[in-house]
């Protein structure tokens, strides 16, 4: 079947894979988030291990015209340690929870980073000039005597080799109580929102040590308490919306202009439960992990543990689109509960046209669907089909009775090895999709 991308036929095809091959993964190096900044270019991954790495894209030239999905390290960067908190007898982990840029204003790059407690905006500059023929200085730096200088001389800059330095611009910290799920840069370019369990605050960049506490639903007794936030995101074009996810299964979309506290929203997006399906594991799977607006602003996407939906933002009641990630799994809740794999977080993304979403599954599996034509594939990240420009073959799940030749059982399926972060490049038909410490990059395939 051809691929997916928004109506047009074609294949994917293997770029680029990064990450050690070892059996034994350490858990530092685990990928925990990836994101491509506005214009493609530059592609960050964090991990367990509290390190950001940037890649960049490789420039096409006329005789290598594939290169489009070569990305290559730009910058690599440790940008949080691991804490204690003394009050609570508490270790905060260094695991970089999101990554989010902002759009680019001048020759620097700066990205916000999160763990679960602390918030910091990073700035990633070029330098390939050095300052030379200094007046008080030697050429190794030490300090001269003044008294031996007896003229004066201009410096001037002098080439040298490419520097890319990465430096804490701001650090916002000590605002949340809970453990920070996500944060999103505003339209304004100003501000940002920052969620936890229970909190969602609203920041200016330039502005670290206040908050403005624009949602809080805990309750008054934690007994009382019934859901937590999940997921939070800014409009894309109106600076006074934003919209936050519930794990009841619920979105509720707020605007800033109507008080400064959000605790009542503006809408109130559910979808009713057919009591026919109701069972023990209902309440689990319909918690959203994952909450993205489409780029048009139109739409929202939301993930749940076995479905994506899409949600117009002028209808509350229902979506407009279902779609099944894995259903067969369906009947195997009971032993995914045991082995707690019914809590992973899987995310969801928007191709650049809004015309296809991505979102990932077990056993390396990730799955495509387009919206115009309502075909689907699933694809797989492996090493098997990592020669260059390797065609990905789509992957089928047999749920039972005779299996076909190219099918893979359900019983068979790894659960170790699952995709919960992927990425769309937001012009081209690049992928980013990380598989535990490995992040494979697919293309789709120029004939």
């Amino acid at each position: 079947m051809a691929g997916v991308a928004g109506g047009n036929d074609f294949q994917w095809c293997f770029s680029q894979v990064k990450g050690a091959i070892d059996e034994d993964v350490a858990e530092a190096d685990i990928i925990s988030t990836v994101e491509f900044n506005y214009s493609g270019d530059l592609l960050a991954t964090g991990d367990k291990g509290g390190r950001v790495v940037i890649f960049q894209h490789e420039q096409e030239s006329k005789n290598r015209p594939h290169l489009r999905g070569e990305y290559n390290v730009y910058s690599t960067f440790q940008s949080h340690e691991p804490e204690f908190d003394y009050l609570k007898s508490l270790e905060i982990e260094e695991k970089i929870n999101k990554i989010r840029w902002l759009p680019q204003q001048n020759a620097a790059h700066f990205l916000l980073s999160t763990n679960d407690k602390t918030i910091k905006l990073w700035k990633i500059s070029e330098r390939d000039k050095r300052a030379d023929g200094y007046n008080l200085k030697d050429e190794d730096g030490r300090l001269r005597d003044p008294f031996r200088i007896t003229s004066l001389r201009v410096p001037v800059l002098m080439p040298m080799d490419l520097m890319v330095e990465a430096s804490p611009r701001r650090i916002f910290a000590n605002a949340h109580t809970y453990h920070i799920n996500s944060i999103s840069v505003n339209s304004d370019h100003e501000t940002y929102l920052s969620a936890d369990d229970l909190r969602i605050n609203l920041w200016h960049l330039e502005i670290t040590d206040r908050s403005f506490n624009i949602v809080d639903i805990k309750p008054a007794n934690m007994e009382e308490l019934t859901e937590v936030i999940t997921a939070a995101e800014c409009h894309p074009h109106q600076c006074n919306v934003f919209v936050y996810s519930s794990s009841k299964g619920t979105i509720r979309l707020c605007d800033m202009r109507a008080a400064a506290l959000c605790d009542r929203h503006s809408k109130f997006f559910e979808e009713p439960e057919d009591p026919s399906s109701r069972s023990f594991f209902s309440e689990i799977i319909s918690s959203i992990s994952d909450v993205k607006f489409s780029h048009s602003g139109r739409y929202m996407m939301t993930r749940d543990y076995l479905s994506v939906k899409v949600w117009d933002l002028n209808m509350e009641n229902r979506p407009v689109e279902t779609y099944q990630v894995h259903e067969y799994l369906r009947s195997k809740l009971c032993s995914l509960y045991e082995n707690d794999c019914i809590f992973d977080k899987f995310e969801c993304c928007w191709n650049g046209s809004d015309s296809a979403i991505m979102t990932g599954s077990y056993n390396n599996f990730f799955r495509m669907f387009d919206r115009n034509t309502r075909r689907d594939i699933t694809l797989e990240a492996s090493r098997e089909s990592s020669k260059p420009r390797a065609t990905l073959k789509p992957r089928k799940v047999s749920t039972g009775g005779k299996r076909k030749k190219d099918e893979i059982s359900v019983d068979s399926l790894d659960f170790n090895k699952k995709i919960l972060h992927t990425a769309w490049h937001p012009k081209d038909n690049v992928i980013a999709v990380a598989a535990t410490n490995n992040l494979y990059i697919f293309q789709d395939k120029i004939n």
